[in-house]
């Protein structure tokens, strides 16, 4: 299995006329989205399911992941236990996941996405995953909920401001 966990894209500042779960994206937000939505096609990274958090800035970053991989916009989960959410809740939803899917995206807040991926794979260490910055998680598993017990490993990290195509590892 693959879990993939994507930080939301940059967001509009918050004002008073914006409550903070109905920020829209920035327009480089709107552009690290579409770039990051490509490098996971180009990666070959099949999407199974995309689920996200309510707030506008992670549903809009989903959607324009899920076009740039064909992804149909009507299959994407909104699950509103994800807004703000911390590890432990981030993990409560991803046992819910049925066992037939073989790959998930997740696309949520910090701090508890960073928190997660640290937790799963302690070699990522401390670091905060950026806007629209991601990490995918691969499981020997075949049970969502079995996912803390399982052999996990890093496939691969990516941001915006990374480089690419990525560096050949050798």
């Amino acid at each position: 299995m693959r879990l993939v966990l994507l930080r939301h894209a940059k967001a509009v500042p918050a004002t008073e006329a914006l409550t903070d779960a109905s920020r829209p994206l920035a327009a480089r937000g709107e552009r690290d989205a579409r770039l990051i939505g490509e490098r996971l096609r180009e990666r070959a990274t099949p999407l199974a399911s995309i689920v996200t958090s309510s707030a506008t800035r992670t549903l809009q970053t989903a959607q324009i992941v899920a076009a740039a991989n064909d992804y149909p916009r009507e299959h994407i989960v909104i699950d509103e236990r994800l807004y703000l959410a911390s590890p432990i809740d981030i993990l409560a939803v991803i046992a819910t996941f049925d066992p037939k899917l073989s790959s998930v995206l997740v696309v949520g807040h910090n701090p508890g996405l960073s928190e997660l991926a640290s937790a799963l794979v302690p070699e990522l260490g401390d670091t905060e995953l950026p806007t629209c910055g991601l990490v995918a998680i691969d499981a020997a598993s075949r049970d969502w909920a079995n996912l803390q017990s399982s052999p996990l490993r890093i496939a691969y990290r990516d941001s915006p401001k990374d480089a690419w195509p990525p560096a050949m590892i050798r």
